[in-house]
């Protein structure tokens, strides 16, 4: 287990900047997944973290040692890739082998870690398989096994279950998890999924545009979120945006054309008149008395997801909403629905973006 921790580290190609000046600290033992939309950053801040690319400026640590310069080998990481990168002409066990066996490690050795390797990835009926006579998924966990057979201080993943069905790609993520639990190895995971962000995250670092965004765990960046690009990337279906103005007198809004509820945030925090936005997520929405607030929207369709449906439609203004319900027999499109919901789970957001307290 080790510390990783990065201090002003910058990337860039010619004159673009494509990682600006991160500063992050993942600490030992922890799970951290990098997300955030296609080009932000966040595969490419993992492969500096390998060494597979080199820093243009700034400092990395692992475990206490600066490791910026070194090569990729002694940094005392392993690497499991979207592509799982394994020796088509090899056995899974060469394959899992063989690191160790161009670091000449002693052959006992080998045949230990391998061993316990595959005892605890469910591998050792398919040792004497090639890749080419296995399922995806048993080609990831071999990839994963190559990673654990160096015993490594940090495990990088990069995007490792992309190429799975949906089912096989909960049932890989359960086995990450578990291997996590089981190992306590500090653990660096890429993804563009934000159920496999939320699912399997201690500390969930939000990217955009080579910046870090925001970090925190799961939930906190789902209710506390710091501005609107992380409201509205975290969650799916996302939150629901809607402008709204400030009252005259600091403590109420005015939101999609019409409705005036209580504002969501401290009297004063944001000057009368002024435009922002109001984002409320789809479970908030409810009928009955326990509303303050609420928005009368035409259904465009209803999305039947078994236990739970989410109805997609608009408001008077245009404005898009989703909503979570249970019971939508006999919602249809074109109906008129009262969705209601308390401001308290309502989060607001300034011209630019940033979170009214």
């Amino acid at each position: 287990m080790a510390v990783v921790e990065l201090k002003r580290v910058k990337k860039s190609f010619g004159n673009v900047d494509i990682i600006h000046d991160v500063d992050l600290k993942i600490d030992e033992g922890e799970f951290a997944v990098f997300v955030g939309p296609s080009g932000c950053g966040k595969s490419t801040l993992l492969r500096m973290i390998a060494g597979l690319e080199n820093v243009t400026a700034g400092d990395i640590f692992i475990d206490g040692r600066q490791v910026t310069h070194l090569d990729p080998a002694e940094r005392g990481v392993a690497m499991v890739f979207q592509s799982y990168a394994l020796y088509p002409h090899m056995t899974v066990k060469e394959n899992m082998s063989f690191g160790l066996r161009i670091a000449k490690r002693p052959k006992a050795e080998i045949e230990e870690r391998v061993a316990v390797a595959s005892k605890i990835l469910q591998l050792d009926a398919l040792q004497d398989r090639r890749p080419s006579q296995l399922s995806g998924g048993q080609r990831q966990r071999v990839a994963i096994g190559r990673a654990i057979v160096r015993d490594p201080k940090v495990f990088l993943f990069d995007e490792p279950l992309s190429n799975l069905d949906a089912e096989l790609r909960v049932a890989t993520r359960v086995e990450i998890a578990k291997l996590h639990e089981g190992l306590g190895n500090t653990m660096i995971y890429v993804t563009h999924d934000q159920t496999e962000a939320m699912t399997l995250a201690d500390k969930i670092v939000v990217l955009r545009k080579g910046r870090v965004e925001q970090v925190g765990p799961p939930l906190e960046l789902y209710e506390n979120p710091n501005n609107a690009f992380v409201a509205g990337f975290i969650g799916s279906p996302k939150m629901n945006f809607f402008n709204a103005t400030v009252s005259a007198e600091g403590d109420a809004v005015t939101i999609a054309g019409g409705v005036v509820a209580p504002a969501p945030f401290a009297k004063g925090a944001a000057r009368s008149g002024a435009a922002l936005t109001i984002g409320i997520r789809p479970e908030h929405f409810e009928r009955g008395s326990a509303a303050d607030a609420s928005l009368d929207a035409t259904v465009d369709f209803v999305e039947h997801l078994g236990g739970t449906s989410f109805v997609h439609g608009h408001v008077s203004t245009g404005e898009k909403i989703i909503a979570e319900r249970r019971a939508v027999a006999g919602v249809k499109a074109q109906q008129s629905l009262h969705l209601g919901f308390t401001m308290a789970d309502a989060r607001a957001f300034d011209a630019d973006g940033a979170r009214i307290r």
